[in-house]
């Protein structure tokens, strides 16, 4: 299954993606070119991994910790496929991170890391907008970093798990314009999605719905508004999103 949320002649619906028709709950079918796409899930949390991949430290200089570092991205930074990234005004250096991000299915508290995949809803493509601007010291959490409205596109839904195939040998590929900018695979993560399960929920209670971003691997390079990114994850879709400027009269 292909879970999905939308909007609809003003409503807002929830469903399935059954190969570019979106069919809600009730059976009634919808032109997926012709709705409003929804963040596929409403978190209570979503839960960003730093440096889960090598290559990425190595292209910014950074070492790998034994453990995982984690940080939290609001959700009001939520937007759905073909929404809009705002890029604030004066920065001087936003990027994507493409990412694969895991849905929890159900309440997860001390789980080990042999049931962990028991607790998945499944798999969704995130895109982890970030301003280097405000990374001045790697110890601080970026959370003003990751945490603008709009800078957590996700989607364009949720895959169950007997759909993704693999999921620890899953191709990220980003386009930034048509451009192939950065290209990786899950089979590189430094902590697998087990045992980032069983780390979080050793202190911290892991909700239905709540979203784990697994890290970014190499290749970022900065955006600017008017610039199309799509982040491509095997067997999951594409998540599609446009920069735009941020209007005066949102300060």
């Amino acid at each position: 299954m292909r879970f999905v949320r939308f909007i609809s002649n003003g409503k807002v619906l929830e469903g399935s993606d059954e190969d570019g028709i979106l069919v809600e709950r009730g059976g009634k079918s919808h032109v997926a070119a012709e709705v409003v796409w929804l963040p596929p899930v409403i978190p209570s949390k979503i839960i960003g991994l730093v440096l889960n991949y090598r290559d990425h430290a190595d292209e910014l200089g950074l070492s790998v910790s034994e453990d995982p570092v984690i940080f939290l991205k609001p959700p009001s930074s939520l937007i759905g496929n073909y929404g809009d990234i705002v890029y604030p005004s004066g920065v001087k250096y936003m990027h994507y991170e493409g990412e694969l991000a895991v849905v929890i299915g159900k309440q997860a508290r001390k789980v080990s890391s042999k049931k962990a995949m028991d607790f998945v809803k499944g798999f969704t493509i995130a895109n982890d907008v970030t301003v280097r601007d405000y990374i001045s010291n790697t110890f601080r959490p970026p959370v003003k970093a990751k945490g603008f409205d709009t800078f957590c596109p996700v989607g364009p839904s949720v895959v169950t798990q007997d759909e993704s195939g693999d999921i620890s040998n899953l191709n990220i590929r980003t386009r930034v314009n048509g451009e192939l900018c950065q290209e990786g695979n899950t089979r590189s993560l430094i902590h697998n999605i087990p045992k980032l399960i069983e780390f979080l929920s050793d202190f911290m209670t892991l909700l239905p719905d709540d979203l784990i971003l697994t890290g970014t691997p190499k290749g970022i390079s900065p955006v600017h508004p008017g610039d199309k990114i799509e982040v491509e994850i095997d067997n999951l879709g594409t998540l599609t999103n446009i920069v735009v400027p941020e209007l005066e009269n949102t300060r």
